[in-house]
């Protein structure tokens, strides 16, 4: 059986990590090199980075960090954040990143999630879908920062992304997120069950329950959280030995020494 994974989201912009609530960001909470260099440390799975950047123009310096944050990384990294198309997911491969999200332009063409998982294989291909609960009370799919309703399910979504080629769904919560209260665990639960493919959950960790809650509520795969991690002294270490006194699999801490060489990147 696969073991779950713990892995933590870094929202970058403008070259600094922000705290997101309802997916407005608002509080800088340090850099990217000092999260990545202390994840490192603390063992966790994997890092999700996605570039929330307000202007596209600024997507130089982001590539620039790109390159650097991927040496010093030394578990598989996720990157998002404006993916348009399959050149794009290229460059973010040859600079470092072992995945790719795609989430806006997924649901505006969803050929792209084809054409790149046949280019790329589909492990390197994770759709980010973003929900929240809509006039009706039901769970839809927002786009373009979450300000965007498209009518879509996302159940019914994410079955869509796994028929066309995604290898894993990065799911996010809006109503949740930043909130401390725990995952939607009726949305997640929701859409772990209509696809085989592995779903993160994301939105709304506050403690180290809220992550048991994820796996064996939720029916996650993997569990990712945030702004806990930034305001918080604790390890994924101890976060990894609460999922596994509550009887979760998780993987086995590895510790690596941040100046070692950066193992070899996959390059297209």
């Amino acid at each position: 059986m696969l073991k779950h994974r713990l892995i933590a989201c870094l929202l970058w912009r403008n070259g600094m990590l922000v705290q997101s609530q309802n997916f407005k960001h608002t509080n800088s909470v340090g850099n990217a090199y000092t999260a990545v260099d202390f994840f490192n440390v603390w063992a966790i799975d994997e890092i999700v980075l996605l570039d929330v950047t307000r202007h596209t123009d600024d997507r130089v310096m982001f590539h620039q960090h790109l390159k650097e944050l991927s040496k010093r990384c030394f578990v598989p990294l996720t990157v998002g954040g404006y993916v348009k198309s399959s050149d794009e997911i290229r460059t973010l491969l040859t600079e470092g990143a072992d995945k790719v999200a795609v989430n806006t332009e997924a649901v505006r063409n969803p050929e792209l999630i084809k054409e790149s998982s046949r280019i790329f294989g589909n492990q390197c291909i994770v759709v980010s879908i973003d929900a929240k609960r809509n006039d009706k009370g039901e769970h839809e799919v927002f786009i373009d920062r979450g300000k965007e309703p498209t009518g879509l399910s996302p159940a019914e979504w994410a079955k869509k992304c796994e028929e066309l080629g995604a290898g894993e769904i990065f799911l996010t919560s809006i109503d949740n997120d930043g909130g401390r209260n725990g995952y939607d665990l009726k949305l997640t639960r929701s859409v772990s069950e209509a696809v085989d493919i592995p779903v993160i959950a994301s939105g709304g960790v506050g403690d180290w329950q809220h992550l048991v809650d994820g796996v064996l509520k939720g029916s996650a795969d993997a569990v990712s959280a945030a702004n806990i991690f930034h305001y918080s002294e604790q390890s994924t270490k101890k976060a990894k030995d609460f999922m596994k006194n509550a009887g979760i699999e998780v993987r086995k801490p590895e510790f690596y020494v941040i100046d070692m060489p950066r193992r070899p990147k996959y390059v297209i």
